[in-house]
C-alpha cells in the first residue's frame, strides 16, 4: 500500500472488531444514528515521513470526527461479571436476608482467596485504606512512633500512618525498581522507629528479603502495601507471607476487585484473631468488647461480586500478557522509553503498564506524551505524581525535602502508566500507538530495522 490519501481496505491489515463503544459521540449538530444503522466503514491511513521508517496505521471512523468525539480510553477498566451471574448472587443474598457481618458470601470468598493465593488465612475489609489502618493498629505500635515509608505511592499509604498517630519518615527509592530502598532505610532508623511500610509499586516487589532482615536486626515491624501485587510471588513464595502484615486492595481499578474492598494477610497465625477484632469494633461476642476497633467489614454484595470476578482473573491475566507483548514490540524501537517490569524471580501481577521516559534519551518529556494522549482522549496516568512528600500536610517534615529524595523526585517526573486491560480494542490500541509514534518521530529518525513495527505489534492483536 503506497503513502497517500486514506483508503478503505477490506479486509483490514490487522483484526478490527467494531463495537458500539467505538461509534462517534452525537453532538447537538448531528442527528443521532438510528439503533439499527451500521457504523461507517473503518478506514486505515498509513503515514510515514522521509527519514522515519516506523509506520503508523491509524484507525478512524470518518474524516469529520474531532478529537473530542473520540471515545475515552481509560488507564484501566474493571472486570465485569455477567449481569445474570450477579443477579443470581443478589437473589441468593436476598433469600438469606443476611447483607453484612461475615455471611456466607464473605466466608466463601475468604476461603477461596486463601486457596488461590496460597496463604493460611485472608481477612476481608470494606476497602484497602481501612485494611492498612487496621494493619498498623493490629501491631500495637507506640503512639508518636516513626514509620519509614516511600513517598512514591498512592496517598493512602501515608495517610494511614498519620491517622494512627504515627509520624511518616520518607525514604528514597531504588533507581531501578522504584520501591523503597533498603540501604536508605537503615540510615533512617532511630530509637523512635517502630515500623517500615513498603509498597510493591506496579506489582514490582520491594526487596522483601533485605527489608525483613533489617527489621529483624533493629526490632521493628514491617507492613507491605500490595495494592498492585495481587497473587505475586517472590521465588515461588506468596508475596503476602513476607513482613508482618500485607494489605491488598480490591478497588474497582484493580485486576481482582470487589467493587470496593481489601484484605489483610499475615504469616503470623496469632494475628488473625486481632485483625478480626479490629475490623469489628473490637467486639468478641454479644457481651464482650476487647479493644477499640473500627468497622472494616466487607458486605455480602461486595463479596458476591468478588467471587464472580475471581473466576475471571486467569483469563484476564492471559489477555494482559498478550497486550504487554504488543507494547513491548513497539516500545523496544523507541530510545529513551522503558517498560518497568518485575525483577527476575518475581511473578508479574499485570496490574499496570508503567513506562519511564528519559527526556535526555527520548528527546521529549513524560508530560509532553501525557498531553498528547489527553488530546486524543487517552487517559494515561502519571502514577505517582506529585509525591506524597509534596502534599501540604507533609511537606514541612524534614524527611520530605526534595534534597533527601532525589530518585523519587526524578521518577515522579518520568513515569507514565499506559492503558492496560484485556478489553482494550484494536482500535484503542492503534490510537495509543499512533500518539506515541507521532510524538517520537518529531525527535528521531529510525533505522530500516524499525520499519513496520506498528503493524507487527498490531498483528498480534485479535
Amino acid at each position: 500500500m503506497r503513502n497517500g490519501p486514506s483508503q478503505t481496505i477490506s479486509p483490514p491489515i490487522f483484526p478490527i472488531q467494531p463495537c458500539a463503544s467505538l461509534l462517534p459521540s452525537c453532538s447537538p449538530s448531528r442527528t443521532p444514528r438510528a439503533s439499527h444503522e451500521k457504523a461507517r466503514p473503518l478506514t486505515l491511513r498509513r503515514q510515514s515521513r522521509p527519514g522515519f521508517r516506523l509506520v503508523a496505521y491509524i484507525v478512524v471512523w470518518s474524516s469529520e470526527m474531532t478529537a473530542s468525539e473520540l471515545p475515552i480510553v481509560p488507564v484501566t477498566k474493571p472486570l465485569l461479571p455477567d449481569l445474570a451471574t450477579v443477579n443470581r448472587t443478589i437473589a441468593d443474598i436476598w433469600a438469606t436476608a443476611w447483607l453484612t457481618n461475615m455471611g456466607a458470601q464473605h466466608r466463601e470468598l475468604e476461603s477461596r482467596l486463601a486457596y488461590f493465593l496460597g496463604v493460611p488465612f485472608v481477612s476481608l475489609f470494606n476497602n484497602g485504606t481501612v485494611a492498612l489502618q487496621i494493619a498498623l493498629k493490629s501491631l500495637d505500635l507506640p503512639a508518636g512512633g516513626e514509620v519509614i515509608v516511600t513517598p512514591f505511592t498512592f496517598p493512602a499509604s501515608v495517610h494511614v500512618i498519620d491517622a494512627c498517630g504515627l509520624t511518616p519518615i520518607f525514604c528514597d527509592i531504588d533507581p531501578v525498581t522504584l520501591t523503597i530502598d533498603p540501604v536508605r532505610i537503615e540510615t533512617l532508623i532511630t530509637d523512635r522507629t517502630c515500623a517500615i511500610l513498603g509498597v510493591h509499586v506496579y506489582g514490582i516487589a520491594c526487596d522483601v528479603k533485605a527489608i525483613d532482615a533489617l527489621a529483624a536486626k533493629h526490632g521493628v515491624k514491617v507492613i507491605y502495601d500490595a495494592a498492585h501485587a495481587f497473587a505475586t510471588r517472590v521465588d515461588g513464595k506468596p508475596i503476602s507471607l513476607f513482613g508482618d502484615i500485607t494489605m491488598h486492595s480490591f478497588h474497582a481499578t484493580k485486576l481482582f476487585h470487589t467493587v470496593e474492598g481489601g484484605a489483610l494477610i499475615s504469616p503470623h497465625a496469632e494475628l488473625q484473631r486481632t485483625i478480626y477484632l479490629q475490623r469489628n469494633f473490637g467486639i468478641a461476642n454479644e457481651e464482650t468488647i476487647l479493644l477499640a476497633g473500627l468497622n472494616g467489614k466487607m458486605n455480602e454484595l461486595q463479596a458476591g461480586v468478588g467471587l464472580a470476578v475471581l473466576d475471571m482473573v486467569k483469563d484476564e491475566w492471559e489477555r494482559r500478557r498478550s497486550l504487554l507483548e504488543q507494547y513491548r514490540t513497539l516500545i523496544s524501537a523507541m530510545r529513551g522509553i522503558t517498560i518497568l517490569e518485575p525483577q527476575a524471580g518475581v511473578t508479574p501481577s499485570y496490574q499496570y503498564l508503567p513506562v519511564r521516559i528519559d527526556p535526555d534519551q527520548a528527546g521529549f518529556t513524560r508530560d509532553t506524551l501525557h498531553g498528547r494522549f489527553r488530546e486524543k482522549n487517552v487517559l494515561a496516568r502519571k502514577y505517582f505524581y506529585p509525591l506524597c512528600s509534596d502534599a501540604p500536610h507533609y511537606r514541612n517534615l524534614p524527611s520530605a525535602q526534595a534534597s533527601n529524595l532525589p530518585v523519587a523526585t526524578q521518577a515522579a517526573k518520568e513515569v507514565l502508566c499506559l492503558p492496560f486491560f484485556g478489553a482494550l480494542t484494536a482500535s484503542d490500541l492503534a490510537r495509543i500507538f499512533n500518539v506515541m509514534i507521532a510524538v517520537y518521530e518529531e525527535y528521531h529518525s529510525a533505522s530500516p530495522a524499525t520499519a513496520g513495527l506498528a503493524t507487527a505489534a498490531m498483528g498480534r492483536r485479535g
